[in-house]
């Protein structure tokens, strides 16, 4: 099964990035996985809420077309990481042969990434910063993929 990771814009913080770099490399030795970054939208002031949502979606988009989508939302729901690992073992035995995980730039995702999505889920009731989404993705995929393999993963 192909994994694709989607998200506006590099990671700006080199902390951030070694992490995701060591993540994406632990879980490459389990399966396959790429980190697809589309144009963000520098520059543009937050009250533009509307135009910066619509620009991201647009590069969004292009990584959506085909198999299973999942966007992080903070309206998603939540589940275990087991439950996690039990979804990843069913994606890996079902009829997609691509889930995308989409995480949306500091605005958030446009509605239209949204309604594409087969499954919106959220990492937590808190808040954080998309960087930081995606670091508590890899790390969450990493986990189920080792689940799902019988692996240890420290607790």
């Amino acid at each position: 099964m192909e994994m694709n990771l989607v998200w506006p814009g590099k990671t700006r913080n080199k902390w951030i990035r070694g992490l995701e770099d060591e993540y994406l490399n632990k879980i490459k030795r389990m399966g396959h996985c790429s980190i697809f970054t589309t144009r963000d939208t520098r520059g543009l002031k937050e009250k533009e809420k509307d135009r910066i949502l619509s620009e991201e979606a647009e590069g969004l988009l292009k990584y959506l077309n085909h198999g299973y989508v999942v966007c992080l939302s903070d309206k998603g729901r939540t589940i275990t990481s087991a439950g996690f690992a039990d979804f990843i073992k069913k994606m890996q035995s079902g009829p997609h042969s691509c889930v995308s995980f989409v995480i949306g730039g500091h605005m958030g995702l446009a509605d239209i990434i949204l309604q594409k999505a087969n499954l919106c889920l959220s990492l937590s009731k808190m808040t954080f910063s998309h960087e930081m989404s995606r670091i508590m993705l890899l790390e969450q995929l990493y986990r189920a993929y080792s689940m799902v393999q019988g692996r240890n993963y420290a607790k």
